[in-house]
């Protein structure tokens, strides 16, 4: 089955609350996802199945979040798909479909930060490079 990527894509934050929720191992919040990206985000990006269901987009199968400084660097954040839909590359497509539009955005660098189990998804399959970073936990 086809899917479609889309920045900027329509979405309703109870389909997001759902991947989220699934994807990071969390019981399901009511996030206002939509109210959250508006206002904090250069954009996102939405992964649909294509086959015509969910007000005809196809249903959520993946979605991540663009954070930026305002500048030339922008923040991947969330990304995550569907359990049934994982391993056919979906997740680094919507990576991917970021990085374009972060580049059309004239943003000069792309920036993650993980849990190490996902190493080889940023290096490997996003083309994420190592370099050196700090964190304080709060």
């Amino acid at each position: 089955m086809a899917i479609t990527y889309t920045w900027r894509g329509d979405f309703k934050d109870p389909e997001v609350n759902v991947l989220h929720a699934e994807g990071f191992d969390h019981p399901l919040m009511d996030i206002e996802w939509r109210t959250q990206v508006e206002r904090h985000s250069l954009g996102w990006v939405c992964a649909r199945n294509g086959d015509g269901k969910a007000n005809g987009a196809g249903a959520l199968v993946g979605f991540v979040n663009v954070a930026w400084d305002g500048g030339v660097h922008a923040f991947v954040l969330d990304t995550v798909v569907a359990g049934q839909w994982r391993g056919r590359g979906i997740g680094a497509a919507l990576v991917a479909r970021a990085a374009e539009g972060a580049r059309e955005a004239r943003c000069e660098w792309l920036h993650v930060d993980f849990d190490d189990d996902l190493s080889d998804f940023y290096f490997e399959a996003c083309g994420f490079r190592t370099t050196a970073a700090g964190l304080i936990a709060l």
